[in-house]
């Protein structure tokens, strides 16, 4: 039985597409790196049986919540784990497992976090400036927006959203919380549409002009590129042989780091890559579910 533990349904990206392409033994063990509402999970603990094992991992004590209802009634075992992706090896570790069958890492947000006033993320309701999915962060994003000196912003904007104009928002941002300080999401996405906005010229992007300013700040305060680097560089000590880890990425500095890191283990004789390139959703799932528009999957198998 599915529950939808929030008022916004989250469908997992690429689900089926994973399920063909990783078959697990009934008693294997999978790690659910970022369990989110568990609709991954979900389908790969119907093939397990009650020797198999999945450990859910997550920063979000909201999504573990979510999961924990969503996989009760899993005939296989669930070891739900509030933790980050970027201690995978210690953390499994820590329940006599040296080795397992499957990583899955799916890098995107769950639509619930989006919809929640408590973390900030989203622009499309005004909501706290925040950011922190995993709460025990110190510092979140209004405290980079308004403590961060000019070119420290615009080198952040710059670098993690690839943002070409990046030191016009930077400066904006500056301007502004010299009169009052930026405290929420709207505030933030109406100085940053202010700094794209041309006179008498039409943009051409079809997303939203904070987007980019918007991903970089969740980058930062999430260290989400670093942890992501931990994961990879321990994965493969985890992975037993003829194990698969499958990373699924939504933007380009990430979808670069998981390129390289299995093209290198390849190279040292340690993986198989399985996706030459990457797969993509099909038409209908992106139709189903825009959010899947951006998201890139690679496989590797362990040597």
């Amino acid at each position: 039985m599915e529950v939808n533990s929030s008022k916004v349904e989250h469908i997992p990206v690429l689900a089926r597409t994973l399920v063909e392409q990783v078959n697990l033994p009934r008693d294997g063990v999978m790690v659910d790196a970022t369990i989110g509402q568990g609709g991954h999970s979900l389908l790969f603990g119907r093939t397990l049986g009650p020797n198999g094992v999945i450990f859910a991992l997550d920063v979000d004590k909201k999504s573990i919540q979510g999961a924990q209802i969503r996989l009760k009634d899993l005939e296989c075992k669930v070891i739900f784990i509030y933790g980050n992706f970027s201690q995978i090896g210690e953390l499994v570790r820590e329940h006599k497992v040296e080795k397992v069958d499957f990583i899955l890492a799916d890098l995107g947000l769950c639509s619930g976090q989006l919809a929640d006033t408590e973390i900030g993320l989203s622009f499309q309701t005004d909501m706290p400036l925040d950011m922190r999915i995993d709460k025990s962060i110190k510092s979140g994003a209004a405290d980079i927006v308004n403590k961060a000196d000019q070119k420290s912003l615009a080198d952040l904007i710059y670098k993690f959203g690839q943002e070409r104009a990046s030191r016009r928002i930077a400066r904006f941002i500056v301007r502004e919380r010299q009169d009052r300080p930026i405290t929420t999401t709207g505030q933030l996405a109406a100085i940053v549409s202010r700094a794209l906005a041309r006179p008498g010229r039409k943009r051409k992007s079809r997303i939203h002009p904070a987007t980019r300013t918007f991903q970089a700040l969740r980058i930062a305060v999430n260290n989400e590129i670093q942890n992501l680097e931990r994961l990879l560089a321990s994965a493969s000590a985890l992975l037993a042989q003829k194990g698969r880890i499958a990373v699924i990425s939504y933007h380009s500095i990430e979808d670069r780091l998981v390129k390289n890191n299995f093209k290198a283990n390849e190279q040292a004789g340690i993986y198989k890559i399985i996706t030459k390139k990457p797969i993509v959703p099909s038409r209908e799932e992106i139709g189903e579910n825009q959010r899947a528009r951006s998201a890139k999957l690679r496989i590797a198998e362990r040597q």
